[in-house]
């Protein structure tokens, strides 16, 4: 992998190359006494959860006004709400987003040359007038003298009549030459893909379009409801998690997650039919059930030899809350497939 591996027990989002000497990330989840059997929530309430460990203490970011941040210390047994990250909010977003308040939303965290990165978005619902920002600390741990969020600022950002793509939902990996990538999208012409500089905060080139919801005829398929992409690297293959149809509708949510791989990083990503990702296709991996609907904006983890799947998910014990959903994952023939739940007692 090709991630820096000097700082304090660090994680990606992205977990790379299992031949490769890294520390993963551990993954548990809160169980309550009325869990349900293979439950995959905890009662922690989550939207585009991305999570991170240091030092034994376990971290979430999610959606929130300056990014929601969970911290636990039990084996995510019990979390504790910390300070947001982006406290003041970036001013300069303004520029770029006139609607941003504070409420920002679907971050990305990986740890890189000493730095904790923290990638965010910003936007105006419905609209591609978005920006992607980030932020960097040298710990997560807001007990340390070292704690201090500074804001890089703007690393991409849409608007209607420039771009035909959303700059949201951003996801960073760093493939087997050391490269630096962003991955993002959300509906417009789907998922993109564009190289970042060595300091990981300016695109190199344009974005290049690697999943869509469109067919041969060029008809767009339901108004090309795809995003919230998650790149991963296992044996050689990239595989490319994002989620179709609309989340955001609690109970009625049809949000799912689909996945397709490729052996180079910029495609072409293909399901496990061998239909294009650029042409509407994706293997499901994650739909609704008996206790979940809209199951989607996921990431995707290493622990020694366990992957496990996380993601938000609509709990229709509780009306339809956001909870966060983590599942094991097993390849079966070089595909990722859910399994039992995570689950720490």
């Amino acid at each position: 992998m090709i991630t820096d591996s000097s700082g304090p027990f660090y994680t990606m989002k992205n977990i790379i190359k299992p031949i490769v000497a890294i520390t993963a990330l551990t993954i548990g989840m809160s169980v309550v006494a009325e869990v349900r059997a293979k439950s995959a929530t905890s009662s922690t309430d989550s939207h585009d959860p991305v999570m991170a460990m240091e030092n034994g203490r376990y971290y979430v970011f999610c959606i929130g006004m300056g990014i929601d941040m969970l911290s636990s210390d039990d084996s995510m047994k019990t979390w504790h709400r910390e300070a947001a990250p982006l406290n003041p909010t970036p001013q300069w977003v303004s520029e770029y987003v006139p609607a941003y308040k504070g409420h920002t939303w679907a971050p990305d965290i990986i740890y890189h040359n000493g730095r904790w990165h923290l990638y965010y978005s910003c936007s105006t619902f419905g609209k591609n007038i978005s920006a992607i920002g980030v932020a960097t600390n040298s710990t997560l741990d807001p007990r340390s003298p070292d704690y201090r969020w500074e804001d890089m600022g703007l690393v991409i950002h849409s608007e209607p009549g420039r771009n035909n793509w959303n700059a949201i939902d951003p996801n960073v990996v760093i493939d087997e030459q050391g490269q630096h990538w962003l991955t993002f999208g959300s509906f417009w012409d789907g998922i993109q893909l564009v190289r970042l500089s060595d300091d990981m905060r300016t695109p190199i080139g344009e974005p290049v379009t690697i999943a869509r919801r469109r067919g041969r005829d060029d008809k767009m398929l339901r108004d090309n409801a795809i995003e919230a992409p998650f790149l991963v690297y296992k044996d050689q293959w990239w595989y490319l998690f994002v989620s179709h149809d609309y989340c955001c509708r609690g109970l009625k949510s049809d949000y799912k997650t689909v996945v397709g791989r490729s052996r180079d990083i910029k495609g072409p990503y293909l399901d496990r039919d061998g239909k294009a990702m650029l042409e509407s296709g994706g293997t499901l991996i994650a739909g609704p059930d008996d206790n979940f609907s809209g199951i989607g904006h996921c990431s995707v983890y290493r622990f020694g030899d366990r992957w496990v799947f996380a993601a938000h998910a609509y709990d229709r014990s509780q009306n339809g809350a956001s909870k966060l959903y983590l599942r094991d994952i097993k390849w079966l023939d070089e595909w990722p497939e859910l399994v039992d739940a995570v689950c720490v007692e």
